[in-house]
């Protein structure tokens, strides 16, 4: 079992931004800082693997080069460099409120249509010390999933997200489908796209269904 801990801002702001606000716009620069005392902070508290899904422009170099300097320097980033400004992330938001309280995340996440954004976005963070990438979400995005996993040679995973999750749930709740195996399809559909790891709300009822 390895302990991974998500490095961002928004769930400790009042506003829900993923960074420090100046005059009205997320300030990149002024929330790496931050962002990588947190990511040595949660290091240093047992977590094996940090996670930053911010997307805040160079946040893997500074959290890198924080978490070297601290003598963690073994510990590996799984950055989210890939995580597209997408309406599945509704359930989530409204259970942890952390939606924004004026604006967006489309300043800094990702154009749903854009996949060269996304391969740019992983040679950078490689470049910057991640050791592991995340593609978010992933249902709508298997052909991104599999560009990255076709063009560098790391562990990528995705984020089967809430939203994915909950829209899964409901239509097995009106008896639209089988729930289980349609489940267990999108899951494969995951793995077969490419991904080497994904995370899912679903973890627990497939693994049981798996290990029966």
């Amino acid at each position: 079992m390895q302990l991974v801990a998500d490095i961002c801002l928004c769930e400790y702001t009042d506003h829900g931004h993923c960074g420090v606000i100046t005059q009205g716009e997320v300030d990149n620069d002024q929330s790496l800082p931050l962002l990588a005392e947190m990511a040595v902070s949660m290091a240093r508290a047992g977590a094996d693997i940090v996670a930053p899904s911010d997307m805040m422009d160079g946040r893997v170099a500074a959290i890198r080069e924080a978490l070297d300097g601290a003598g963690l320097g073994g510990t590996p980033i799984l950055s989210y460099a890939v995580k597209y400004a997408s309406g599945f992330y509704g359930p989530f938001r409204e259970a942890a409120q952390n939606t924004p309280q004026f604006g967006d995340r489309r300043g800094y996440q990702m154009d749903p249509g854009n996949v060269r954004e996304a391969l740019k976005e992983v040679a950078l963070d490689l470049e910057e010390g991640a050791d592991m990438v995340l593609v978010k979400p992933a249902m709508a995005f298997l052909d991104v999933v599999r560009r990255v996993k076709e063009r560098f040679d790391v562990p990528v995973g995705a984020y089967n997200v809430s939203g994915e999750y909950a829209m899964l749930k409901a239509a097995a709740a009106n008896g639209w489908i089988d729930g289980e195996r349609v489940m267990l399809e999108v899951l494969t559909s995951i793995k077969r796209a490419g991904a080497d790891f994904i995370l899912s709300y679903h973890a627990l009822e497939a693994a049981q269904l798996l290990t029966d």
